[in-house]
């Protein structure tokens, strides 16, 4: 803290902010209680944040510093409550970022049942569980409150259509029609490739487009958010790979029977 305060007081953050990335391993050496770190990573994010450095490290610290809250009761919670604000604003304004863990942390759970911030968190969640149509519903609703905080409704316009995709990606058995992409995202016929190409360069998705028979033909999506049911999805990809790859070894197992005269019961297991 001491060497953050004397680079802010000089302005001459830039040479401090690259011992940011071993905080995790300074943590460990230094051994300091909930409160140090929190204001650590406080401090951390507000840093990044005034240096105009990648908006996505500024979150992690703000998220880092929202996690020291778990299981805190509520009154110490409750101190939270703007950053948690905070952090929802700046995951919902960033164009390069699609997927977080806001909804799992208490400090920012407690926005829902919040009268001033509960719109703040409804408005989470429609980036992270729903689709374009709601945050058109929302915005028609709340378009004061989203100006308040700076929200751009072109920018989220555009955020939400490619998360719209990418949810149409996860859910579609791996075809997309290209009239699906185009009721869902709200665009015209010969704007469906761009949406899809924007996705691609994201790192959104990758799949291939059919133009022949009008389908987005989809080999990988990136998930916004990772809960059980993504674990239990995973589990199943990987049961069903562990499976392949069993029934691959057998089957040389029994052509070298077959070649060598080899024992069958010998040769290679899937542990």
């Amino acid at each position: 803290m001491q060497a953050l305060n004397l680079a802010l007081n000089g302005k001459v953050v830039d040479h401090i902010i690259p011992s940011f990335k071993k905080i995790d391993f300074f943590l460990k050496e230094w051994n300091i209680g909930v409160k140090d770190q929190r204001n650590l990573f406080l401090t951390i994010a507000n840093v990044l944040k005034e240096s105009k450095s990648s908006g996505k490290d500024s979150f992690k610290f703000l998220t880092k510093y929202l996690a020291t809250f778990s299981g805190e009761d509520s009154y110490i919670i409750s101190e939270a409550k703007e950053e948690a604000v905070r952090s929802v604003i700046e995951f919902v304004k960033a164009l390069d970022m699609f997927q977080c863990d806001l909804l799992d942390i208490p400090a920012v759970a407690q926005l829902e049942k919040d009268s001033k911030y509960a719109l703040v968190y409804q408005l989470l969640k429609i980036f992270l569980t729903q689709k374009l149509d709601a945050y058109l519903e929302f915005q028609a609703a709340n378009s004061t409150l989203m100006k308040s905080y700076g929200l751009v409704h072109e920018d989220c316009i555009t955020k939400m259509r490619l998360i719209s995709l990418v949810d149409l990606g996860l859910n579609e058995s791996g075809q997309i029609p290209y009239a699906l992409i185009k009721d869902t995202l709200r665009t015209n016929d010969d704007e469906v490739e761009l949406w899809v190409v924007k996705a691609i360069t994201a790192k959104l998705m990758d799949c291939k487009m059919d133009q022949m028979n009008q389908v987005v033909i989809v080999s990988r999506c990136s998930e916004h958010i990772f809960g059980p049911h993504q674990w239990l999805s995973l589990r199943s990809k990987l049961a069903t790979w562990r499976g392949n790859v069993a029934s691959l070894i057998s089957t040389i197992q029994a052509n070298k029977v077959i070649e060598e005269g080899i024992p069958a019961g010998q040769g290679t297991t899937i542990r």
